[in-house]
């Protein structure tokens, strides 16, 4: 779940006439910071933007969502919170369904504002062969799976709703396949990694640009917006870990080798063509936008290696 960030909340103050009032929810989330940084972008100076993270506005809690509509009279609420720990969900089906579902469902619920929703790839169970599709059946397969699809469900009941399933997100800040791969590598000789999963990596940077640019845009129902481009969790590892300059062995394994309370799709690659027929929107490949992530990791956090 979100939890509270240090940094409260933040206001876009246009100096001419306010077009569209945003709330952005999960303000500490990787979307939500990665939204946060673009605030101040003169590409989105039509935007009044607040970033709120959990003081501001608990999604779980439909007073607090009440307070923050009343606060803040957002024309367009865009939800980047969620419940993401996939297999502490497992034995954690309650705290899931409350924020997955029922927080989505206190947002669905104010009617006359439009609802940007994230969902995942997980709603799929992986078996297709070939890159999924908005017209392919759900099929979730674990409860943190279960959640975001009921949250769908939550979301869809607002008239004016946009839900945008993703996958595999990375960035410079927060926990991320990326930030631990860079981490572990850093410090062992050798890492396993899953090489028979295979999606499509997405920088939640690529992912916060694309929102707010869907804001002005006409699009209503359930789309993709994941990376253009797909791996699998063995090949991102390795692309990352060379962009940083770590040389070292990366043993590829299946899923059976490293067992997990919860079950994962072998396959969520998304196709996000419908969106980018509709709007023109499609987000880069993970190959054009990790080196960049990779360097500001390295940045703000230089890897140190084990004496």
């Amino acid at each position: 779940m979100v939890g509270p960030h240090p940094q409260r909340h933040l206001y876009r103050r246009t100096t001419g006439p306010v077009v569209t009032r945003v709330l952005v929810t999960g303000g500490a989330s990787q979307v939500g910071r990665s939204i946060a940084a673009l605030v101040d972008d003169e590409r989105y100076a039509h935007l009044n933007i607040t970033i709120a993270t959990r003081p501001e506005c608990d999604i779980t809690i439909s007073e607090s969502v009440q307070q923050a509509i009343e606060r803040f009279d957002p024309d367009v609420i865009i939800n980047t919170a969620a419940y993401t720990a996939v297999d502490a969900a497992e034995e954690n089906a309650a705290a899931a369904m409350l924020t997955n579902r029922d927080g989505v469902a206190h947002l669905a619920s104010h009617n006359g504002r439009r609802l940007i929703h994230l969902s995942t790839d997980y709603v799929f169970d992986g078996t297709k062969t070939g890159w999924y599709t908005e017209a392919d059946p759900v099929a979730p397969l674990g409860v943190y799976a279960e959640s975001k699809w009921q949250g769908e469900q939550a979301a869809a009941a607002n008239p004016d709703h946009l839900i945008l399933r993703t996958a595999w997100l990375y960035a410079a800040h927060g926990h991320n396949f990326v930030t631990t791969m860079l981490r572990l590598g850093a410090q062992r000789n050798e890492l396993r990694v899953v090489a028979d999963q295979v999606g499509c990596p997405t920088s939640a940077h690529d992912l916060a640009d694309a929102l707010l640019r869907l804001v002005d845009l006409d699009a209503v129902g359930t789309f993709h917006l994941a990376g253009a481009e797909d791996t699998s969790w063995h090949g991102l590892a390795r692309a990352a870990l060379d962009q940083a300059g770590l040389d070292i062995e990366i043993e590829p394994i299946a899923t059976p080798d490293y067992p997990a309370p919860a079950p994962r799709p072998a396959n969520s690659r998304l196709d996000s063509t419908a969106l980018a027929e509709r709007t023109g929107i499609r987000l880069p490949s993970w190959r054009d936008s990790l080196p960049a992530v990779v360097d500001a990791i390295l940045t703000s956090d230089p890897i140190r290696t084990s004496p």
